[in-house]
């Protein structure tokens, strides 16, 4: 299917989209990510929203506001950055306090929707298009927290998370140019900068007429072919100094080869004595450990001796105690059966063993 080349979206941003007449484009683009129509009413006043075209800091290409009153940063991101998560923490955390006047009440914090369209590896997972929304949920019943009536009310929101700032990361190198609906057509534009004929997503229209190359003014054009310039310029420059300081580095080797080996050979001898020191230190802290494992043990064993005596001592205590029962048992059963028999005391007390006061006791039981 043809497809035709049109300006960087990038680009755009800075230099065209800018301009009133062109909102259409970036309503259509956020139209087309919310699923629902936006109207910007125009571009806010803010330190991200500068305009040179040779600032290496400009972090926040566009920063507008809707019709509701929304707030939307959209950033274009080419450089890989490992902590750029973090940096769209910051860009919304600022957006909030920036348009919130010192009287104003906490309710009146402007919602920010952060779009932020990178072109490199972001973070790791399959998908290109990724929503971010703060939810409380219950940390037993696992529900989300709802708002109140009267919440609801004075916030304009019908749910938490709709008041919290919003991030949609648009990661265009897992983009694998497979169109499924509107929104690839313009995740699809995004990463190539081409419009495909059958493209019909809202936005798409202006796209065609006012980002062709061919319908730029010449003095446009001349600015986007230095813009491509330049990033040519800069990828040439990178690859130019990495080239300049491998050869730097190869010629310093050639030229200092015995001061280099010689410089190893010392580290080499410092990295052997540092591991000789551990390997000692490490076999000192074993020999204590071990030192340290035997006295306990050592002690567990004579703890565990002692205790065994008493246990032994205390069993044969009430061994004892339990024979000297039974053979009081056993004699007072032979001392009854006499007493049946009509003997008298001083006798079974000689038959028996038992103090002749314990059978006259016996007796008088009996």
């Amino acid at each position: 299917m043809n497809g035709k080349k049109h300006v960087r979206f990038d680009w755009a941003a800075k230099n065209i989209l800018r301009d009133k007449k062109n909102f259409g484009i970036l309503e259509g683009f956020l139209s087309e990510l919310l699923k629902e129509d936006v109207k910007i009413t125009g571009l806010l006043e803010s330190e991200s929203n500068q305009e040179a075209e040779n600032d290496k800091f400009n972090r926040v290409d566009l920063y507008a506001e809707n019709t509701k009153g929304e707030h939307f940063i959209i950033e274009v991101q080419n450089t890989r950055e490992l902590d750029y998560l973090m940096r769209m923490l910051f860009a919304t955390s600022k957006a909030v306090t920036e348009y919130l006047p010192a009287s104003a009440k906490y309710a009146e914090i402007k919602k920010v929707i952060a779009v932020s369209i990178v072109y490199f590896d972001l973070g790791k997972g399959d998908d290109y298009i990724y929503v971010g929304q703060t939810k409380f949920i219950g940390l037993h019943t696992n529900k989300e927290l709802q708002l109140s009536a009267a919440q609801k009310k004075i916030l304009g929101r019908t749910t938490v998370h709709q008041a919290y700032p919003e991030y949609y990361l648009i990661r265009t190198t897992k983009f694998n140019n497979i169109i499924k609906d509107t929104l690839d057509e313009w995740i699809y534009f995004l990463k190539n900068s081409e419009i495909l004929d059958n493209f019909k997503a809202k936005g798409m229209p202006e796209v065609r007429e006012k980002l062709n190359l061919l319908n730029l003014p010449e003095k446009e054009r001349r600015r986007y072919k230095y813009f491509l310039e330049s990033l040519h310029d800069e990828a040439s420059y990178a690859a130019t100094i990495k080239i300049e300081r491998e050869e730097a580095i190869e010629k310093a080797r050639k030229e200092t080869r015995a001061e280099v080996r010689a410089a190893m050979q010392e580290m080499m001898n410092a990295e052997r004595e540092r591991a000789k020191a551990a390997i000692e230190e490490e076999r000192k802290r074993t020999e204590t450990a071990i030192e340290e494992e035997r006295k306990r043990t050592e002690t567990a064993i004579e703890e565990e001796r002692k205790r065994s005596e008493t246990a032994i001592e205390e069993e044969r205590k009430r061994s004892e105690a339990a024979a000297e029962k039974q053979k009081k048992n056993q004699q007072h059963e032979i001392a009854l059966k006499l007493i049946a028999t009509g003997m008298n005391n001083a006798e079974i007390a000689t038959i028996t063993g038992l103090p002749e006061k314990e059978v006259k006791q016996l007796r008088k039981k009996s």
